[in-house]
């Protein structure tokens, strides 16, 4: 396969991959907390525990995509995430194996997300990668939007551990289409293996991912949450919301598609810097309005939540385009393998942090929690302009 061919297969296959990737917290609210007896702390740690598998393992494996063809990595990732999430319906019983299982799934996905996406650079042309990647980056939302779908719908039918076993099927997918790329023999290495000197050096590439770690806090306080907080605008309205949370949290992700794709062409329009950085302050400034409004009329919260799909996720595809194009080729999987570390170091941080604000200001059944949950995740968004301000003076002072 070449170039749109290349890109449309390995994009459908993503959305596939990521079934499982909101099974925890989409069914969490209704089926977890209850179930097990957990704080919002607690449940928020949970979900995490994704990020925080797929943190630890994403240096080592996508950084190895710069010594070995990538599709081998692809190929095996996808099937450990598919498995452990299997698991986690099989024999999932509290909070600590939970954390367990969930966690090994994290780990699984970080052989394939990051190690995908340089599958497809290492097969494409130079011209054709800036909007190739941002189509790749936006099916994840798309994947995600899917995910919520089907894991609600699934629990709703038949139950929480029917759900992940059925996701866990989704990663298949990304496995057959490994298994068809043709062989891309890898450039010989350069420096040591999880050597990130010459990433931490290139500060053009830093800024980008220390943006994306903004991005990411932000983006999954608000996926790991989203239906618990649409239950309490429900809840708040007497039951008489105008859309219930399925709904809702799968058209919130779904619309992170169109956000992300014209949040990139923005970025090539009027400069990447300038337009990421009034992306992230808007994202900002939206969060802290559905924070200050929440348990006020539903239909002004599902205006801003819709607002708010489209922000959250226009920075993305900007984000990643940044970093892969700044990238040094002789390390870009080192670079690769930074960029996706420290996303998902802050999307761990992001679902847990804002289920202790939530335990610290009263609970996810009253207005003063939520409000300091999206305070929350107004503050981490508020910091990506700053990370990219401070890599272009470096950058700048480093060249004069």
């Amino acid at each position: 396969m070449k170039g749109r061919a290349l890109v449309a297969a390995m994009s459908a296959a993503q959305i596939g991959s990521l079934l499982p990737h909101v099974v925890v917290p989409a069914v969490m609210p209704t089926h977890l907390i209850p179930a097990w007896g957990l704080t919002y702390g607690e449940a928020g740690l949970m979900a995490a525990a994704y990020a925080a598998g797929y943190m630890v393992a994403v240096p080592v494996l996508t950084t190895l995509t710069d010594r070995i063809d990538a599709r081998r990595i692809l190929l095996w990732g996808s099937v450990v995430s598919g498995l452990s999430t299997i698991a986690f319906g099989l024999f999932a019983q509290g909070l600590v194996s939970a954390i367990m299982l969930w966690g090994l799934a994290g780990i699984g996905f970080a052989g394939a997300y990051m190690p995908g996406l340089k599958a497809l650079t290492d097969r494409l042309d130079p011209g054709e990668s800036s909007r190739s990647i941002t189509v790749y980056t936006a099916s994840f939302s798309v994947g995600v939007g899917v995910s919520f779908l089907v894991s609600q719908l699934v629990a709703q039918w038949w139950g929480w551990r029917e759900a992940a076993i059925v996701t866990g099927l989704g990663p298949a997918a990304m496995a057959f289409v490994a298994s068809t790329l043709r062989p891309v023999p890898p450039p010989p290495p350069s420096g040591k293996m999880l050597d990130f000197r010459p990433v931490f050096a290139n500060r053009a590439a830093l800024g980008y991912i220390l943006g994306y770690g903004a991005h990411c806090f932000e983006l999954y306080g608000m996926r790991t949450w989203i239906v618990a907080f649409w239950g309490f605008v429900t809840a708040s309205a007497g039951g008489a919301a105008p859309l219930d949370a399925i709904t809702v949290s799968a058209a919130f992700t779904l619309l992170a598609l169109p956000a992300s794709v014209l949040g990139n062409e923005a970025a090539i329009k009027f400069g990447r810097h300038r337009a990421i950085a009034t992306v992230m302050v808007c994202s900002a400034l939206v969060a802290l309005a559905i924070g200050l409004t929440a348990g006020f009329s539903p239909w002004l919260t599902l205006a801003l939540v819709a607002c708010y799909a489209f922000t959250l996720p226009a920075d993305s595809g900007a984000l990643t385009s940044g970093m892969s194009g700044a990238a040094d080729p002789r390390f870009r999987g080192a670079t690769l393998a930074l960029h996706s570390t420290v996303g998902f170091a802050l999307s761990a941080l992001g679902g847990w942090g804002v289920g202790l604000a939530l335990d610290a200001a009263g609970g996810a059944t009253t207005a003063t929690g939520w409000t300091a949950a999206f305070a929350v995740m107004a503050a981490g968004i508020a910091l990506g302009p700053l990370a990219l301000w401070w890599s272009r003076r470096a950058w700048e002072s480093g060249r004069a």
